[in-house]
């Protein structure tokens, strides 16, 4: 049910924004160049791989030594503007169609990112990642990474059609009120860096 839900979602979508699909890829042509869209490779569903789809929202700026510059120094007041109004996020629309996202769904982080997990935060990858979820409308980048996790293994244990739809609806609100695009400090979200070590406490024999 939930994957003919994404299908028939997505679909429409697509045929509703395509208007605005076909208005945004000329202005990211104008302002950004070619190519129009940014793929990045990110884990899907059990870890595997695919190619997730957005609209490119940076400039292409590098040092002396060829590396890409600081986020801060490619985004641009356009790209800013599109990262906003999560417009940037629609071409994912056709992610979906391919399987390799959920309408609803942990969103994919950075392969980088899995090696890190612990046991119970690598279960996000339990099922197909989304282009929304419970994490995104609870504070979406200004939560910490701890709070996420703990919103996507939620949702990993606890989703169906009608949690999808909850999350859907006030997803709306959120991208209206264009709340938590940005980490406190940076520009989208920060770096995942590992779990800091528990401290164990040594008991005392009397």
């Amino acid at each position: 049910m939930k994957r003919l839900l994404d299908i028939i979602i997505a679909i429409l979508a697509l045929i509703v924004l395509s208007p605005i699909f076909l208005l945004v890829s000329h202005k990211v042509k104008r302002n950004l160049g070619s190519p129009i869209f940014f793929l990045q490779e990110r884990p899907g569903k059990n870890g595997k791989h695919f190619k997730m789809i957005k609209f490119r929202s940076m400039k292409d700026a590098v040092d002396k030594e060829g590396n890409p510059l600081p986020d801060e120094h490619r985004i641009t007041p356009f790209g800013q503007k599109l990262r906003s109004t999560s417009l940037d996020e629609m071409p994912q629309l056709i992610n979906v169609l391919k399987g390799d996202m959920s309408i609803v769904g942990p969103r994919p982080m950075l392969k980088e990112f899995v090696e890190l997990y612990s046991p119970e935060q690598a279960r996000r990858l339990e099922v197909r990642p989304g282009m929304t979820g419970l994490a995104q409308i609870s504070g979406r980048n200004e939560l910490d990474y701890e709070e996420r996790f703990k919103c996507d293994v939620w949702y990993v244990d606890n989703h169906s059609v009608l949690v999808d739809f909850k999350i859907m609806w006030k997803t709306v609100g959120v991208m209206t009120k264009r709340e938590g695009i940005n980490a406190p400090g940076h520009v989208g979200p920060s770096l995942f860096k590992g779990n800091a070590p528990q401290v164990q406490s040594e008991k005392v024999e009397s």
